[in-house]
């Protein structure tokens, strides 16, 4: 379909697409992709909405259309998994536009249905992700701020520094702290399986929490558990020894997925692009008493990041004998070696610096924004339109900001406002101490 490439309306929604932090890459292939999730219709109207949520009174000014007529188009979306729609305290409907990845690429594969070709969606996903590299560098090596963090496994961090394992390390808590939790189908796998390359890893393992599972779970795209039933399946995915991969927020947190190293794409990149570090690891490293290594390879098979290797061990009595190496720069933190490990020869301690996490959602869109030199996007996109609880959240994650990224963001927006309210900040601790 070489006309594709051509077409106004996907070209138009590719570039609304890229002024978000986390974008997608111009090629032939992603048009095709575009094509089969959306009518070209909808990717021209949907190249006019702005990057931050709305609501239909807005997009209907946008579209040149009745109000209701909006509504049925963003919500025949919303049934598609192609759009979020949240509810708020006052009753009123927003809704967003969902990024590739961790949004409506991964929603088209979440559970079965006919609408869409799974399996010709599914190759094509697969060439664009897996086989070629602009999109995998552009999500996860670009910057320094990652979309999403790997999660710590809680029994396998060493009894002395289990204590300084916080809470949102811990997917138990994130998981007892959601008011409302949908399960689907894994969409790294299900696009695996439809190319017949699949693991043996269960398919119903990704977890969605609060404000996206009660959309996805209202549209049909996803079935609502309780905490309870979520952490069996937890349970069940450290079984597997999957990896929790997550959010990269301390709070808010609105997915865990449940990865294999064979079919999840942010495993894949992690070994691929390793010194890149393309995922954030946990804030522990895994420690190796020589002594007890046995040499039995089981942490070699069970590392997603291929951070463990096998050596001789140089024993001149038992030739045959192999000890474990660590690579410390690859290893993610998550414990699965630890958890799989016999004689008790692994196990998981601190770094020796913490890994910034991001405090939520918006601030981490924010950091990511500054890195990509897009943050002028997340503020001047359809700047009539744009709502003083808004700006105040954008303007308020940039006053969490170190000064150097303080610094950025201003040059990026070139705004006088922003520019009063970081010297007001700046200069808040030094009225606070002549007070007194």
């Amino acid at each position: 379909m070489p006309h594709l490439t051509y077409s106004t309306g996907y070209n138009s929604l590719i570039e609304r697409l890229n002024r978000f932090p986390q974008g997608a890459p111009p090629s032939e292939l992603l048009t095709r992709i575009l094509s089969m999730l959306f009518t070209e219709k909808e990717a021209e109207l949907l190249s006019r909405l702005p990057v931050r949520p709305f609501t239909a009174t807005m997009a209907a000014h946008l579209w040149e259309m009745r109000e209701v007529e909006a509504f049925r188009i963003l919500d025949g979306l919303a049934d598609r998994a192609l759009m979020l729609d949240m509810e708020q305290d006052n009753g009123e409907r927003i809704f967003v536009l969902p990024p590739p990845i961790s949004g409506f690429f991964d929603f088209s594969l979440m559970r079965v249905r006919s609408d869409v070709d799974q399996k010709s969606l599914s190759e094509l996903l697969y060439q664009y992700l897996n086989l070629e590299e602009d999109f995998v560098r552009d999500l996860f090596v670009e910057g320094r701020t990652r979309l999403g963090r790997i999660m710590v496994g809680e029994d396998e961090v060493a009894p002395a520094h289990v204590t300084r394992v916080l809470n949102y390390e811990r997917a138990s808590e994130v998981i007892k702290g959601a008011w409302k939790i949908g399960l689907a189908n894994c969409y790294c796998r299900q696009k695996m399986h439809h190319i017949g390359r699949a693991c043996s890893a269960s398919m119903e393992m990704c977890m969605i929490f609060n404000g996206l599972a009660d959309s996805l779970i209202r549209h049909g795209n996803a079935r609502e558990i309780d905490q309870v039933e979520c952490l069996d399946f937890l349970q069940q995915a450290r079984e597997q020894n999957l990896v929790q991969f997550a959010e990269n927020a301390q709070h808010g947190i609105s997915f865990i997925c449940n990865c294999c190293g064979c079919c999840c794409e942010a495993l894949v990149a992690a070994r691929k692009f390793s010194h890149l570090h393309p995922v954030h690891t946990t804030n522990y490293v895994v420690h190796l008493k020589e002594d007890l290594c046995c040499g039995c390879g089981r942490c070699i098979d069970a590392c997603p990041a291929q951070g463990v290797s096998l050596v001789s061990a140089k024993d001149a009595q038992h030739h045959w004998m192999r000890k474990c190496v660590l690579d410390t720069e690859r290893c993610l933190g998550c414990g699965v070696c630890v958890r799989v490990c016999k004689s008790g020869a692994l196990s998981l301690v601190p770094r020796k610096e913490r890994v910034i996490t991001p405090v939520d959602g918006a601030h981490r869109v924010v950091l990511m924004a500054i890195e990509r030199n897009k943050l002028q996007h997340l503020i001047w996109d359809n700047r009539a339109m744009f709502s003083h609880r808004a700006m105040a959240a954008v303007v308020g994650a940039v006053l969490k900001l170190p000064p150097v990224k303080q610094a950025l963001a201003e040059s990026q927006l070139g705004s006088r406002y922003l520019h009063a309210m970081i010297q007001r900040h700046a200069d808040m601790p030094k009225r606070q101490t002549h007070r007194y």
